[in-house]
């Protein structure tokens, strides 16, 4: 895991995937597959909206956490189609995705946009978790750091500690695409991610992009990595499970 006493968090994001039968039965065997599995890692599930109360329902006694793909800035008023923190909150939600790179890509999203969203969370009650990430264009012009770096003063609020934030790295050319960064490369940017919060405490950096069971134990080994931000693998127990058996070999 690479930093000392933060414990890991896996964190499955299901995006605009499933139906409610099928978040029924995926959450009924994630708990089944937890109880079995690594006492050592945080577990967090991340449903579409509309399947937030079935998910959590499914989660009830467990210690597996439930969780929002996104939400409002504003506490309440009229904006059609949204979803404020305090109703994620009112849900059973502790924590929410923010600045997702399909919700900056396809939305439009600004990291200031992105900042006042985490902002309201954090003032719900729930933790926000910042994403953050490079192009693949960036990259290969040598802009990695320095376009997530940017990312990261821009989106992350003034009040934001390792008691109500949560990073995660997801380079947007490894997304969905089965491609990975190096080990070399996911190190030398956790560590550079882990600079720029150090005075924010303890913060979890996840690792995003691609993470499935063939690779998960590698990738959770690497110095600064807290976990995982899980996509596709998330609609899989099995596979999901497989990726925080991996976080916790790595612990």
């Amino acid at each position: 895991m690479g930093t000392q006493g933060i414990r890991p968090l896996v964190a499955g994001n299901w995006k605009m995937n499933g139906s409610r039968a099928m978040a029924a039965s995926l959450v009924a065997e994630i708990r089944t597959l937890a109880a079995a599995g690594p006492a050592s890692v945080d577990l967090l599930v991340c449903p579409p909206f509309p399947y937030i109360p079935e998910v959590g329902g499914g989660l009830a006694g467990s210690a597996i956490a439930l969780g929002g793909q996104d939400c409002h800035m504003a506490a309440a008023g009229a904006h059609t189609g949204d979803v404020s923190a305090a109703m994620l909150a009112d849900l059973g939600c502790s924590h929410v995705i923010l600045g997702h790179s399909e919700r900056r890509a396809d939305h439009g999203e600004s990291s200031l946009l992105v900042a006042a969203k985490a902002k309201a969370a954090i003032d719900a009650g729930l933790t926000a978790i910042v994403c953050v990430g490079e192009t693949e264009a960036e990259r290969d012009a040598g802009k990695a750091e320095n376009i997530v770096e940017k990312q990261i003063i821009e989106s992350v609020p003034a009040g934001a500690n390792s008691s109500n934030l949560v990073i995660a790295y997801e380079p947007v050319w490894a997304i969905g695409t089965g491609r990975t960064p190096s080990v070399a490369d996911v190190a030398a940017m956790h560590r550079h991610i882990r600079s720029l919060v150090a005075d924010r405490g303890p913060v979890r950096v996840l690792y995003g992009g691609s993470v499935k069971p063939a690779n998960a134990a590698e990738l959770m080994a690497v110095a600064e990595v807290n976990g995982a931000l899980v996509g596709g693998a998330s609609l899989k127990a099995a596979d999901f499970m497989a990726i925080a058996a991996g976080a916790a070999v790595s612990a």
